[in-house]
């Protein structure tokens, strides 16, 4: 356990900074607050990176469900207790990890910035929190954990229906020093999203976001000599702004112009299981020997199933709203999945925006937490020293947040926190 005196927490220091620089006139690179840190991001960004990331399912009900879930419970604080020393650290699968708050997997992350991915690793390692690396990922993960030293990294899982991948991307984020794997069970098929819809866009058609398939040896060694003809071609710009992309991708890895459309045909028919069930979860288990987690779990007889098929934790999530139209807030879910899952680590993640809603989460039985948006908003508005600087800022209201409720631990957050 490591204890951190008042005047050394990351919430003190982190307002100290923000206002001694404030004093010879310097402003936060990031906006602090959510709100204006979105909306300074969606500025920032394209108009199709912005339907991509910002935008939900349907009418985007889970994406307020997501919000009025932490908006309804509050926090009662207690007063007169001594929280001059805290510790914010919780230990995951061996590993401790100083604060609950792990990046989650964001895919396609070369719409917002350049150093998509890249930047996000050295800011997570920096910052010395968790990054989950996206099976959708711009840059490959071994890129990504070069950059990382020992900082901790897990790899997220999208189950292709080609099995000979799937070994060959879980091998690979062992040996790159991945140390869990998260299966998302919730993009078997691809949500209705009418903000990409209205744009037409889907980047991965473009060949953007296929950074763990084109450095894979398995994906390239069956990529087709051409691609099949499927009689439907884009026109005028975006013939042109497609090929242009296709001929960047190309270049990263090595490919043709020819190889990079035979790539995405082939990205395209293999890329999901709309068949996978507990059994693949078991066949998981033979390929690899790291902890597995099930992202996207919401209803509490999935975590019994979950303990029942020897998995190691669970990752409460409706992928940020982006999948499914009026479901179930991850926070409501929470409890009755805890109270199911037999003792395994439960994370959360959909719709966290704060150091407050980190506190929350904890409160209602998360062993620890994801962030997503938040972060991407930041690489968007100024790379790794904007993702920097949304952790920071997150950190340091969880830090304050624990000492204005009149606790001093991590752990100590339960239910009687909270009320509503």
């Amino acid at each position: 356990m490591t204890e951190t005196r008042a005047g050394d927490a990351p919430g003190r220091l982190r307002q100290m900074q923000i206002y001694v620089t404030g004093a010879g006139g310097k402003r936060p690179t990031v906006p602090v607050a959510s709100d204006l840190l979105e909306q300074a991001a969606i500025r920032k960004m394209t108009p199709e990176a912005a339907a991509y990331i910002v935008g939900g399912a349907g009418s985007e009900a889970t994406m307020r469900a997501n919000r009025s879930a932490f908006e309804r419970h509050q926090i009662v604080p207690r007063v007169l207790r001594d929280v001059s020393r805290r510790d914010l650290s919780v230990t995951l699968f061996g590993r401790r990890h100083a604060v609950p708050i792990l990046l989650d997997p964001v895919g396609v992350l070369e719409m917002v910035h350049p150093e998509a991915d890249l930047a996000v690793a050295r800011a997570a390692a920096a910052e010395g929190v968790a990054y989950v690396f996206s099976n959708q990922a711009s840059a490959p993960m071994e890129q990504c954990a070069a950059a990382m030293g020992d900082a901790p990294r897990w790899f997220q899982l999208y189950w292709s229906s080609d099995d000979d991948f799937v070994r060959s991307v879980v091998g690979r984020a062992e040996k790159c020093g991945c140390e869990a794997i998260a299966v998302t069970l919730d993009t078997t098929l691809l949500g209705w999203r009418p903000r990409d819809l209205d744009a037409a866009y889907l980047p991965f058609l473009r060949g953007l976001g296929l950074g763990q398939y084109l450095s894979d040896p398995v994906f390239r060694s069956k990529i087709p000599p051409s691609p099949p003809e499927t009689g439907v071609r884009p026109r005028g710009f975006d013939l042109i702004s497609t090929a242009l992309s296709l001929r960047r991708k190309g270049k990263q890895f090595g490919l043709s112009m020819q190889q990079m459309r035979a790539a995405v045909a082939h990205f395209t028919a293999t890329y999901s299981r709309p068949d996978l069930n507990w059994g693949d979860i078991k066949r998981l288990r033979s390929m690899t020997k790291l902890p597995i987690l099930l992202k996207g779990v919401r209803h509490s007889d999935d975590a019994r199933l979950a303990r029942e098929h020897g998995v190691d934790g669970i990752i409460v999530s409706n992928h940020g709203g982006r999948q499914v139209d009026g479901e179930i807030a991850t926070l409501d879910a929470l409890p009755g999945i805890v109270s199911t899952a037999g003792g395994l680590p439960v994370l959360l993640d959909s719709g966290i925006r704060s150091g407050s809603d980190v506190a929350k989460a904890l409160a209602l039985g998360a062993t620890a937490t994801l962030i997503g948006r938040p972060y991407v908003y930041g690489l968007a508005l100024a790379g790794e020293t904007g993702v920097r600087e949304v952790i920071r800022n997150i950190v340091a209201e969880f830090d304050l947040t624990l000492a204005l409720a009149g606790l001093t631990t991590a752990s100590d957050l339960d239910g009687s926190v909270l009320v509503g």
